[in-house]
């Protein structure tokens, strides 16, 4: 039974037919000197954040983050590596359930990055730290995971942390309702809401972990029968978050599957509207779009990054052109 403390609301998405998104300017990410035992591209762009003037891209099966520089120059940042000694993870080696699944990505006011696993395994119930000028730290954050488990997904279904944003004091956290094991139950996206302040004291040790105080259960509509799930999300100067969303074909929160359409949506007093992501033909994006962060100085230009969940395929970066406003 969920805790009755929490507050809770639900949320259904207005889908705008009328209007769309565009996304170009698609590079793939290869890194200028790549590392000792990584690839020499970067893998996976599973979150987006600007960080000390610099964009940092989250992957979810490489222990390290790309850094990239306002010259466009890609640089890898070594995470501790897992225990066996890899920093590469995915099905040809045998150890994809081994990876960290880092999934999002929030800069706390007190100037740390902080990355989120997915929870959606018990390896993946950590937290990358990293301040920019010394090596990044994995935080085991097994209760922060018992407690999000405990407030946002039913009984028997997998957690899947996708997006993380600040708003005021408060970190809000974007579970994607992707998990369709056996349950009988459409799948339903949540945002949980935790005070960051005492989040940040928790994390350094000095208090205890803030609970959950509300969740929002979100409707994103779905593409062909398969449902939208969060995949990222940033938030604006005025208060509004926009969201990131995919039609992903897959069974469950720890598959991979089939994209069959992307949205960006408008969260803002209350309400989300969503409208379809068009590449430069003017044809619906099938890419699977995972990270986005705003370009500096711009409100309705954003980077965004593509996994191909594809070993052996760069990730890609490029520009989406939304008028929100």
């Amino acid at each position: 039974m969920k805790p009755a403390t929490v507050q809770r609301a639900h949320l259904t998405a207005r889908f705008d037919a009328g209007r769309a998104a565009s996304l170009d300017e698609l590079v793939p990410l290869y890194y200028e000197r790549p590392a000792e035992g990584l690839p020499a591209h970067v893998r996976s762009g599973s979150a987006l954040r600007r960080f000390k003037d610099r964009l940092v891209i989250v992957q979810d099966d490489v222990q390290a983050l790309a850094v990239r520089d306002a010259s466009g120059a890609v640089r890898p940042v070594l995470l501790p590596p897992h225990p066996s000694g890899q920093r590469v993870f995915d099905d040809t080696l045998g150890n994809k359930h081994d990876k960290l699944d880092l999934e999002a990505c929030v800069v706390l006011p007190d100037g740390r990055l902080v990355a989120f696993g997915s929870g959606s395994l018990p390896v993946r119930e950590q937290l990358a730290v990293w301040r920019g000028d010394e090596a990044p730290v994995l935080v085991a954050a097994g209760a922060l995971y018992r407690e999000l488990r405990a407030t946002v997904v039913e009984p028997g279904e997998r957690l899947n942390i996708e997006g993380a944003v600040m708003i005021a004091s408060g970190l809000e956290l974007f579970h994607r309702g992707n998990d369709t094991r056996g349950t009988g139950r459409r799948p339903m996206n949540a945002i949980a809401e935790l005070d960051g302040a005492a989040f940040a004291s928790w994390l350094d040790g000095r208090a205890p972990l803030p609970p959950v105080t509300r969740v929002t259960t979100v409707d994103l509509g779905d593409e062909r029968g398969v449902p939208f799930g969060f995949t990222d999300a940033v938030a604006l100067d005025d208060g509004g978050i926009v969201v990131l969303a995919c039609a992903e074909a897959a069974a469950s929160a720890i598959d991979d599957g089939v994209v069959l359409g992307c949205r960006v949506g408008l969260l803002a007093a209350g309400a989300l509207t969503m409208v379809e992501v068009r590449e430069a033909s003017g044809s619906p994006t099938t890419l699977k779009l995972e990270g986005i962060e705003l370009r500096p100085g711009l409100s309705t230009e954003f980077d965004v990054s593509v996994d191909a969940d594809q070993p052996a395929t760069p990730a890609l970066l490029g520009r989406l052109t939304w008028e929100w406003r």
